[in-house]
């Protein structure tokens, strides 16, 4: 296995506020050295995120928020395509709601944020800022659904959530963020379970590996871990380039425990009335850290096409007029050829300053454009996953962005996939698991770690991350315990 990287997490090297040019200028914090450190400084220097003004808030730039949106475009398309709608429902849920669902509310309890004055005066009853919006919504669900008809109901949001951070990251776990969440109701259980796990690798696990170009492993959480309410959690993680996990998205079987705390009934086909069987499922901008984290390099980003807001940045090496006009051609070609394109000829500005920025943002292919190689008849593309530098004849640019563009989130992939299975072992027992989840992940029988294991894992700053069969798939609902795999690591 690699050696361990620094354990060291986010918080210990500072906000992305503080001084985020350490190092030679022009450089990055090695992440191989810190890699905390290096992750604010990319979040800094490559204008992704700045710290708000009142604590564990962030103001997402725009280069940040063009990924996000594309990230967003991407879930919401899959997420229709799955049948569901998008609505909005309110950002201040009344307090007596959260105390419907019991188990829910002592989950939330310590990361709600209350509202008890408006217009200058105390109000009569307070109202918390959604958390997350099962019982808003459920709310309505329990007006909307009377017959077997209505059913099944397929709503998501769009919106932000507010909890209480205790140690805020930026991305990861932020006071306020942006997210999806999707809520569902349907006349049995079998429906419910289908859609969340539909949810699961349709939406979320094909958005991460195919569009964000991240592998993930998928499994069902364990009643310690799963989400407050539910009687299953499904989840995707993913490793990230210090060896930890992050959990990056989970699709969740309600039961019926919302439905009876809210009444939530339809009356089947013979008149009876029963209680839906519900979903919900959410992913975050918590995905633009683990883009961060899985694919940059010590230069900065690195972004697959797919989520790159500009795909090809043309360069002005200097300040000549035929380098010029030759650049503006050449993007207009590659815009018309269907790329995203941004000429850079600010030639009053340093190129090895400008390169520098473009890698640090992540910017997949630079394309430079000087008078001398343009006497030769060629310019230099720039792959930047790869940090190669080729000659290329005019003629055949097009041709030629496009083969690297077509490979670079495949090969992003791969080399994750690679890095997590190089990160990965097998273990015998919880000595082994501990010894090797602290730097990777341990796969182990969960029948040798059990609920008293996994306190003992807690202690040591590990946790099970999801369960398994042994092959890697899913399982289900029906399994035994003694035929589970428990994958073990540290997590964000």
């Amino acid at each position: 296995m690699t050696p361990p990287s620094a354990a060291r997490t986010p918080d210990d090297a500072g906000g992305a506020g503080g001084d985020a040019r350490s190092g030679a200028k022009g450089s990055l914090t090695p992440r191989g050295r810190d890699f905390p450190r290096w992750y604010q400084e990319v979040v800094a220097r490559a204008e992704l995120a700045d710290n708000g003004p009142v604590r564990g808030t962030m103001v997402i730039r725009p280069w940040g928020y063009e990924i996000w949106e594309r990230l967003q475009a991407a879930i919401d398309e899959r997420i229709k395509a799955a049948g569901a709608h998008n609505a909005y429902f309110p950002l201040f849920i009344p307090e007596a709601f959260m105390r419907l669902e019991a188990e829910h509310v002592e989950g939330f309890d310590p990361e709600l944020w209350v509202v008890t004055h408006g217009g200058g005066k105390q109000l009569e009853e307070p109202v918390v800022v959604r958390p997350t919006s099962e019982t808003v919504i459920n709310h309505f669900f329990a007006k909307w659904v009377q017959s077997h008809r209505d059913l099944p109901l397929l709503i998501n949001q769009w919106s932000n959530v507010v909890r209480w951070e205790l140690r805020p990251r930026l991305f990861l776990r932020t006071t306020e963020f942006l997210w999806q969440e999707g809520h569902t109701a349907h006349a049995d259980e079998a429906g419910a379970r289908a859609y969340a796990l539909q949810i699961l690798t349709d939406v979320y696990q094909e958005t991460m590996e195919e569009v964000a170009a991240i592998p993930v492993l998928v499994g069902h959480k364990t009643a310690r871990e799963r989400f407050a309410g539910a009687v299953r959690t499904w989840t995707c993680e993913s490793m990230m380039g210090d060896g930890k996990a992050l959990q990056m998205g989970t699709s969740h079987e309600l039961g019926q425990n919302f439905a009876r705390a809210f009444g939530i009934q339809y009356a089947d086909t013979s008149g009876a009335l029963r209680y839906v069987w519900q979903t919900s499922w959410g992913a975050s901008t918590r995905l633009i850290g683990a883009l961060i984290m899985a694919h940059g390099d010590d230069y900065g980003l690195r972004l697959p096409p797919a989520l790159a807001p500009v795909e090809v940045v043309v360069l002005v090496v200097r300040d000549d007029e035929d380098a010029h006009r030759a650049a503006a051609q050449i993007a207009d070609d590659l815009r018309r050829s269907g790329r995203r394109v941004h000429l850079d000829a600010r030639t009053d500005s340093g190129f090895g300053r400008r390169s520098v920025d473009w890698e640090l943002k992540g910017v997949p292919v630079r394309v430079e454009v000087g008078p001398r190689e343009l006497a030769e008849g060629h310019v230099t593309l720039v792959t930047r996953h790869l940090r190669s530098k080729d000659a290329v004849g005019i003629g055949a640019l097009a041709d030629t962005v496009a083969t690297v563009l077509s490979r670079v989130g495949r090969d992003l992939h791969q080399e994750a996939l690679a890095f997590r299975i190089d990160r990965t072992a097998e273990a015998a027992g919880l000595a082994e698991a501990k010894e090797i989840g602290a730097s990777g992940f341990a796969r182990v029988p969960w029948a040798e770690i059990g609920e008293q294991g996994e306190a003992e894992l807690a202690g040591s700053a590990l946790s099970v991350r999801c369960l398994q069969h042994g092959d890697g798939g899913l399982a289900s609902a029906q399994d035994p315990d003694s035929s589970l795999i428990a994958v073990v690591g540290r997590a964000y």
